[in-house]
């Protein structure tokens, strides 16, 4: 299979499940959310369903089904998640030693609000890799499964889509890099994939390379 450039460019790291351990989290936190606004979702729904989207297609979703989500949600639901990794998040095993040891420019691109981007970088020491090439779903129209945040990533980058590899965890954000005309390489090292073939989900998604380990980012 072809893994795509030997020596990219520009790698772009989605967030939420891959330089932090959050998705187990923050699912938890919108199954319990819900539940206080009479909406039955669990954790495993919750990652079949949101896993690297935006709180803008939770909103769809249940317009979807002809339910609205009540007033109040999203702003409880943000607390939550904020108070909840301020006090539990940790950064993927050996995602720092793998960034630091990086010698083409990188960034992030994530499908949360910039709060919470910023918050889960400064609890897990990793803030100071980043400055400020942080870019979000807020800063775009359409959020992944579409192109738009990668590519406003690699224009404020100043580097071509062909020249940029993407480090993602989720069938849409996987569809998003190979969308925006990307290299992706799916990861799988977050605790959310223990106990699903993540290799099989991601590849089935369109991933050139899936991995497990930070450590392997020394191929790049």
């Amino acid at each position: 299979m072809d893994h795509g450039p030997r020596e990219p460019d520009l790698i772009i790291f989605d967030c939420d499940g891959v330089l932090v351990d959050s998705e187990l989290l923050s699912c938890r936190c919108l199954s319990e959310v819900l539940a206080e606004f009479g909406l039955v979702l669990s954790e495993e729904q919750a990652l079949e369903l949101f896993l690297g989207r935006s709180t803008k297609a939770i909103e769809q979703h249940y317009r979807d089904l002809d339910q609205v989500v009540p007033d109040g949600f999203l702003p409880r639901l943000k607390t939550r998640v904020l108070e909840t990794f301020a006090t539990s998040l940790a950064p993927i095993p050996g995602v720092e030693a793998a960034i630091s040891g990086l010698t083409v420019p990188f960034c992030v691109a994530s499908s949360s609000d910039l709060d919470r981007v910023s918050l889960s970088l400064d609890v897990t020491g990793l803030r100071a890799y980043f400055g400020d090439r942080i870019y979000t779903a807020q800063m775009v129209r359409h959020g992944k499964p579409a192109p738009d945040l990668f590519l406003h990533a690699a224009e404020n980058m100043r580097t071509p889509p062909s020249r940029t590899l993407v480090i993602e965890d989720s069938v849409s954000g996987v569809q998003a890099g190979k969308a925006a005309g990307m290299t992706v390489w799916g990861f799988v090292g977050g605790v959310h994939y223990r106990g699903r073939d993540g290799r099989a989900i991601l590849s089935a998604a369109g991933a050139d390379r899936v991995f497990a380990h930070m450590s392997d980012l020394w191929e790049v």
